[in-house]
């Protein structure tokens, strides 16, 4: 069939996936050099002072050795060999010159070892910093924050960071100072030669930073548009019943070939640039010979005080010395560059406080009973916009409160606001007459169990995901507490039993199993205050009703919050709370809210002519459900 046209956007230009879009809050791949930020990372290597000096030392003594490697040649030449020695003279001069060839390997051999240690110690002690500061944070701040930027703080930034130290700085060092100690025996040697030297320096830097930039910011297009081409196709091939069932082959293969044309033009356009500077490059390298050659050549022959052959061939080797680090020292600066920009991002995350933290005068909480107060709560994820208006209630200890309403109007946000992981901004949160702002928050996490809707599991086995909710529960303990529940059996049936991997975010068990593991997580963990949210909507209706008496063992004796769509939930609750868009519009239990006839009677009525209402109750029917309302 015909591909459809392409859709044009309001300026007129064609919309299509090979076009780059500019994103607003794309961060900076490269940042000027910043001192203040290099000594924050330099102090880094004060914990590991005494490999950071002798790495000083061999970066030191590399500097000096390869310029009296180039020397030791030319004197070898200027000397035995121009003056006619004996040959053993000549063989006492090579083996000098093998030992120190030898003796400069030895040092570069630690010198890269002691840099690459020092890197990965720097790096382990950042993101070990990161990781800390990380899990002070509280869950707002997670809103408000791209997980793919939290990831690549400590991957790429802290790379960058490595690179910076191990590689630019050292290597920097090294290569600055070869030139200076060349640069120092050419004026020795010869000071009119060195001046044609000094000439060409600023030449080969100026092309060398003027094609690196172009070539930067080419390998830079190229990996933007290798990363189009991987992202498109993991989405062709996981959409693939939606390509086919929407017949959008022949579309999507157009589209994709549009982004291979695209990526074979950046590589172009890279091979170009590389193309015209490494020959150039060698054109200038070569003028640059074809000069010394030529003044060398007449102090040599016609100067006077003249210039001896063998001080020329010593010059050669020095002035090769000299320039040699020059490309090298491009590329170090433009790592510098990414480094710095690397440096900025995990220092403000460093520097980010937390919203809030445990106050200075905050104490453990006491083993508690369960009682719950909200007094007049107010809440706003963001200012002025309020999700919950004054919420005012009191739950006994023991009791099971449901909590019901639409999407939206504040469910998530009070269990939130139980768990301490916001803070209101007007009113109080007790726990049997403790503000929770003056509470620490590992004393109050000890006391609670979650099971949060995302069932979220770790990689690792089904046992060691259990043992999440009390780390010193013994294996027999563990079997205990899903004997209770009575879905041993169903651990016992997996492949591996309670030893069974998991997966990548549980992704080897059904979603009942895996709401399954965290009940047997939150029964383990024995909390005095439990909450579900929407514990039960990833579980059939047959596993529902085999756990519901389990369940409701789980829950007796603890004060629970359920935010739950089934009324088999619900029916059992001591307590049901209604909220509409942030406020508390009805409370009692689901007998008392059927009767009268306000906004639960609505919500129970709707699910209830709903298909998944409709199979419940064909399941289970409760006596009060009529056509009436449920």
């Amino acid at each position: 069939m015909p591909a459809p046209p392409p859709v044009a956007d309001p300026a007129g230009r064609g919309v299509s996936l090979t076009n780059i879009q500019r994103d607003p809050e794309k961060e900076a791949r490269e940042r000027p050099l910043d001192f203040g930020l290099i000594r924050r990372l330099l102090r880094y290597t004060q914990p590991h002072a005494r490999k950071r000096n002798w790495l000083l030392l061999t970066v030191f003594l590399r500097a000096i050795q390869l310029p009296l490697v180039a020397w030791t040649i030319g004197a070898v030449i200027n000397g035995p060999i121009a003056q006619g020695a004996p040959f053993p003279t000549i063989v006492l001069g090579a083996l000098g010159l093998l030992l120190l060839a030898a003796w400069t390997n030895f040092n570069f051999h630690f010198r890269q070892r002691l840099a690459l240690e020092l890197g990965e110690t720097i790096v382990h002690d950042l993101q070990q910093q990161i990781f800390r500061h990380l899990q002070a944070m509280p869950l707002g701040w997670y809103n408000r924050t791209k997980i793919g930027r939290i990831i690549s703080r400590v991957t790429s930034d802290c790379e960058a960071m490595r690179v910076g130290v191990q590689d630019v700085l050292f290597v920097t060092l090294v290569g600055a100072g070869q030139m200076l100690v060349s640069a120092g025996l050419m004026l020795y040697y010869d000071r009119v030669m060195f001046l044609v030297v000094l000439a060409m320096t600023p030449v080969m830097w100026g092309l060398n930073r003027y094609f690196r930039k172009r070539l930067s910011r080419a390998y830079r297009a190229i990996q933007e548009s290798f990363s189009r081409i991987t992202g498109t196709l993991a989405e062709s091939v996981t959409g693939i019943r939606v390509t086919q069932g929407f017949v959008r082959q022949e579309l999507n293969a157009t589209l994709f070939g549009d982004l291979l044309r695209d990526h074979a033009r950046y590589n172009m356009s890279a091979q170009r640039t590389a193309g015209v500077f490494l020959p150039l490059l060698e054109t200038n390298a070569q003028l640059f010979i074809a000069a010394l050659l030529l003044i060398g050549g007449y102090r040599v022959l016609y100067a006077e005080p003249g210039m001896a052959p063998g001080d020329l061939i010593q010059f050669f080797f020095l002035a090769n010395i000299f320039f040699s680090p020059i490309q090298m020292l491009g590329n170090q600066y433009n790592q510098a560059l990414t480094a710095m920009a690397g440096a900025e991002r995990v220092f403000q995350l460093i520097d980010t406080p937390p919203d809030w933290t445990d106050s200075a005068t905050a104490r453990p909480l006491p083993a508690v009973r369960g009682e719950v107060t909200f007094e007049r709560v107010t809440f706003a994820y963001q200012p002025d916009r309020p999700v919950l208006h004054a919420v005012d209630f009191r739950i006994a200890p023991g009791q099971t409160v449901a909590l019901v309403g639409h999407t939206g109007s504040g469910k998530t946000t009070i269990i939130s606001l139980l768990a301490r992981f916001y803070l209101a901004q007007e009113g109080r949160v007790l726990i049997d007459g403790h503000d929770l702002r003056e509470v620490t928050g590992n004393s109050l996490h000890h006391q609670m169990g979650l099971v949060l809707q995302q069932n979220f599991l770790f990689t690792g086995t089904v046992r060691e995901n259990i043992r999440v909710g009390r780390p010193g529960a013994t294996d027999a303990e563990i079997a205990e507490a899903a004997r209770q529940l009575d879905c041993l059996d169903l651990f016992e049936k997996l492949s591996e039993g309670f030893d069974t991997v998991v997966g990548e975010r549980g992704a080897k068990l059904s979603l009942g199993q895996r709401q399954l593991v965290c009940f047997t997580r939150a029964m383990l963990a024995d909390p005095r205050i439990l909450i579900l949210d929407e514990a039960t909507s990833a579980i059939d209706t047959l596993t529902e009703l085999r756990i519901q008496k389990a369940l409701t063992r789980l829950l007796a004796g603890r004060t629970s919050f359920v935010v739950a769509h089934r009324l088999s939930t619900i029916r059992h609750a001591d307590v049901v709370l209604v909220l509409d868009q942030g406020h508390l519009v009805e409370r009692g239990t689901h007998n008392e809210l059927l009767t009268l006839g306000g906004k639960y009677s609505e919500l129970c009525r709707s699910f209830i002519e709903s298909p998944e209402g409709r199979a419940a109750t064909d399941i289970a029917p409760s006596p009060t459900a009529s056509a009436a309302g449920c």
